[in-house]
């Protein structure tokens, strides 16, 4: 089972989400990966252990990141198939725990319509369709993207230039940590731990806005 962090406030990303990220590993995992807001989304990803991928990050002062451990469903273990996946311009980076169901379809319609997938893996499709319906409100454009989904997600998704992270679960367990000047979301409790006790837990159909 997957495992999905993210990070917004006035402390630096990268620590937060890793050692989130790291108190996820009883969920198994065969690859792991974080997207951090900086001017661009910067992706950093990797086949293995967190402390392998730890191991090759720059230095990032960026105060805003998600984050994502995954065990293989759709597409072979790979550092392309690892998340974040990101949208054709870049601009859109998700990171998803579930399974869409009908996600062949979906890339199928896209790819005709010009967009350009580079995994194999079904969550790619999340930010290619908030790329085709983006019209300037961000969860306006998340909400019409999920009408198109079949399946069970818990996600989170970030847009450059955006100091907002969008959450959202159905049928997969994601949870919101409160803090002073930040906040946190994880699939699990246990993650967010060391950094609050003030949870929200989403219920089936809930998107969210953290900043």
């Amino acid at each position: 089972m997957c495992g999905i962090v993210g990070y917004v406030g006035y402390r630096q990303a990268m620590p937060i989400l890793i050692d989130s990220l790291k108190r996820l590993e009883y969920r198994g995992y065969d690859s792991c990966g974080l997207a951090l807001m900086d001017q661009n989304i910067q992706v950093y990803k990797d086949v293995g252990r967190i402390e392998w991928m730890e191991g090759n990050l720059p230095r990032c002062n960026s105060c805003m990141g998600i984050g994502h451990t995954r065990w293989a469903t759709h597409g072979i273990v790979s550092k392309t198939n690892a998340h974040p996946h990101v949208d054709c311009s870049e601009k859109i980076a998700v990171v998803h725990n579930g399974i869409i169901e009908n996600f062949q379809a979906l890339r199928d319609k896209l790819t005709e319509e010009g967009h350009t997938f580079v995994s194999q893996t079904d969550t790619e499709v999340i930010p290619h369709l908030v790329e085709k319906y983006y019209n300037g409100d961000l969860v306006s454009s998340v909400k019409r993207a999920l009408q198109d989904i079949r399946g069970s997600y818990a996600f989170i998704l970030m847009l450059r230039g955006d100091t907002r992270l969008i959450v959202g679960r159905k049928e997969s367990p994601l949870v919101i940590g409160l803090g002073d000047g930040e906040n946190f979301i994880a699939s699990d409790v246990p993650a967010l731990l060391e950094y609050t006790d003030r949870f929200i837990y989403l219920e089936d159909g809930d998107l969210a806005i953290l900043s």
